[in-house]
C-alpha cells in the first residue's frame, strides 16, 4: 500500500488560491488537502503562479479544482516527456502518478497562472531532532519564530562533530536576513518550514542543506542583491530537496568553489538578474533533477566574475526542467579574465533536459543552448545530449558565437572548440534561426558536431534544413542525421 507524506502550512505563509488540491495513495479512500504557495514569475509582467508539494511512495491520485474558472476546456501537463495525461471535466482535473515528478499543470493554455506540482519521493534521511548534536528549532504553525543568527552559529561551533540545525514546520525569520553556515554542518528544513532569509557559505566546507521546506525571499527588493543560497569559495557542499521562492538575485550562487552538488531543488524568480544556478570559476559541479523557472538564465557557467578568477570545468547538468521566462535556459562563456588571458571553460555536459520555455525579446540573449564566449574565454569540450525542447515564445535552438557583447565584454572571447549536440528534439515553430560563428580569424569556432536533430518530428538532413546559419570564422561544422 502506498503512502502520502503531506506537510503542514504555517499561518503567515503566502498562499495562492487559484487551485484546490487533494491527494491520496492509490486505492485508498481518504483524501488530504495540499496547500498552494504563491510563486511570482516573469519580470516583464509579474504574475502570481502556484506551487504545491508533497511526497509519496508507490502510486498517488491527485485531484485539482479551479474555483475561479467557469469551465475547464484544456489541460496541458508538462514536461511532455513525463507522459502524464490528465483526465478532466468542466470543473475538475485528475492525475495518476506512479513515480516522483515535477510538473507544470496549465489550464486553458495559461502558462503564467499555472500550477507547479512537485510530487517527490519519501525521504528517510531526516536528522534526529532530539540528538545532542542538533539545535532543534521546532517552529510554530500559529506564530512567527525569529532567530538570532550569531547565537545559532556560536551554538553550532560549540558542537565538536556531527552538528546540525533543524528548522521544524513554521514560519521562521533570520535576524539580519542571513545565516553564515560554519564548516562541517548539516542544515535541515523540514517540510512545512518556511524560512525567510538566505544561507551563505563562505570559505567553508563539508556542508549539507536539505529537507522539503522553503526559503522565501519574495519580500526583498531587487537591488538588495540577496541570493537564496550563496556558496563562495566553498568545498564539499550539497543542496538537496528544498524550494527556493523568489530571491531577488540568484537562486544558487556558486563562485570559486569545488565539489558542489545541487539536486532535487525547485526555484522560482521574477526579477532582472534572478538567474537560477550560476557557476563562476568553479570545478566539479553537478546540478541534477531540478525544476528552475527563472527571469534570467536558468543555468549559467562563467569564468572570472567579481572576486573569483579561475577556470570552470567538470560540470554536469542533468535530468532538469528549465523554464526561462527571460534570457537563456543554458548559457556558457560570457564573463572571464579579460585583463589577462581569459579563462578556460571545459568538460561541461548537459544531458536529459526538458526545456519548457525560452522567451527573450533582445536578439543578443537568444539560445536554448548558448555558448557566447567573451572576455578572452576559451570554451571547449561541451556536450548537449538528449535535450527535449518544447514550443517556446521567442528564441533560438542554439547560439554558438565568439562575441563581444558591448554590455558585458570589453574584449571578445578567445575561441570555441569541440562541441557536440546529440539527440536534440524541438516540437515548436517560429524559432529565430540558430547560428554558429566566430569573431575574426584569430577567434574562431571549430569542430562542432550535431547528430540526430529533430525539428517538428522530422530529422534535419542539412544545416539549412535545421535553420542553422554558419557565419564567418567557423569551420568543421557537421550535421549527422
Amino acid at each position: 500500500m502506498g503512502t502520502i507524506r503531506n506537510y503542514p502550512t504555517p499561518e503567515g505563509a503566502v498562499l495562492q488560491k487559484d487551485f484546490q488540491i487533494r491527494v491520496r495513495a492509490a486505492g485508498q479512500a481518504e483524501w488530504q488537502a495540499v496547500s498552494c504557495y504563491q510563486v511570482k514569475v516573469d519580470m516583464h509582467e509579474v504574475r502570481c503562479a502556484s506551487m504545491a508539494y508533497f511526497d509519496f511512495s508507490q502510486e498517488a491520485e491527485v485531484e485539482i479544482t479551479c474555483p475561479a474558472l467557469f469551465f475547464i476546456y484544456q489541460v496541458d501537463v508538462r514536461p511532455l516527456s513525463a507522459g502524464i495525461k490528465a483526465e478532466y471535466d468542466s470543473k475538475k482535473i485528475r492525475l495518476h502518478l506512479d513515480r516522483p515528478v515535477k510538473l507544470s499543470i496549465e489550464v486553458n493554455r495559461e502558462r503564467f497562472h499555472n500550477l507547479h506540482l512537485i510530487a517527490g519521493r519519501i525521504r528517510e534521511d531526516r536528522p534526529e531532532p532530539e540528538s545532542g548534536n542538533t539545535i532543534f528549532l521546532p517552529g510554530d504553525l500559529k506564530k512567527v519564530s525569529v532567530h538570532r543568527t550569531e547565537d545559532l552559529v556560536r551554538q553550532l561551533e560549540r558542537i565538536p562533530e556531527g552538528r546540525c540545525v533543524y528548522f521544524g514546520p513554521g514560519l521562521h525569520y533570520l535576524e539580519e536576513c542571513a545565516m553564515r553556515i560554519p564548516s562541517d554542518t548539516e542544515v535541515y528544513l523540514e517540510g512545512g518550514a518556511v524560512l525567510v532569509g538566505t544561507f551563505i557559505i563562505s570559505h567553508r566546507e563539508n556542508i549539507r542543506i536539505h529537507g522539503r521546506g522553503c526559503l522565501y525571499l519574495a519580500n526583498f527588493e531587487r537591488f538588495g542583491g540577496l541570493n537564496a543560497i550563496r556558496i563562495s569559495h566553498g568545498r564539499n557542499v550539497r543542496i538537496e530537496g528544498i524550494h527556493l521562492i523568489n530571491p531577488p538575485h540568484y537562486s544558487v550562487y556558486i563562485g570559486g568553489s569545488e565539489k558542489i552538488e545541487i539536486e532535487d531543488i525547485t526555484a522560482f524568480s521574477c526579477e532582472g538578474w534572478s538567474d537560477g544556478v550560476d557557476i563562476m570559476s568553479s570545478t566539479d559541479i553537478t546540478v541534477k533533477d531540478c525544476f528552475l523557472r527563472t527571469s534570467d538564465d536558468c543555468v549559467a557557467i562563467y569564468g572570472r566574475r567579481w572576486d573569483y578568477n579561475a577556470d570552470s570545468r567538470n560540470i554536469t547538468v542533468s535530468s532538469c526542467c528549465l523554464w526561462a521566462d527571460v534570457a537563456h535556459p543554458t548559457v556558457i562563456g560570457t564573463h572571464g579574465d579579460y585583463e589577462h588571458d581569459g579563462n578556460v571553460l571545459e568538460d561541461i555536459r548537459f544531458e536529459d533536459l526538458d526545456i519548457l520555455e525560452h522567451r527573450e525579446h533582445q536578439d543578443g540573449y537568444l539560445g536554448c543552448m548558448a555558448i557566447n564566449a567573451g572576455d578572452k574565454n576559451t570554451v571547449r569540450n561541451v556536450v548537449y545530449e538528449d535535450i527535449r525542447i518544447e514550443p517556446f515564445q521567442r528564441g533560438k535552438l542554439l547560439d554558438i558565437q565568439v562575441k563581444r557583447n558591448p554590455d558585458y565584454n570589453p574584449v571578445p572571447g578567445g575561441g570555441i572548440a569541440h562541441i557536440r549536440f546529440k539527440n536534440i528534439t524541438y516540437t515548436g515553430c517560429g524559432e529565430v534561426k540558430s547560428c554558429i560563428r566566430g569573431y575574426d580569424a584569430e577567434h574562431i569556432v571549430s569542430d562542432v558536431t550535431i547528430e540526430n536533430l529533430s525539428i517538428r518530428g522530422k530529422k534535419a538532413e542539412s544545416l539549412a534544413e535545421a535553420g542553422i546559419e554558419t557565419g564567418p570564422f567557423a569551420k568543421e561544422i557537421r550535421l549527422l542525421s
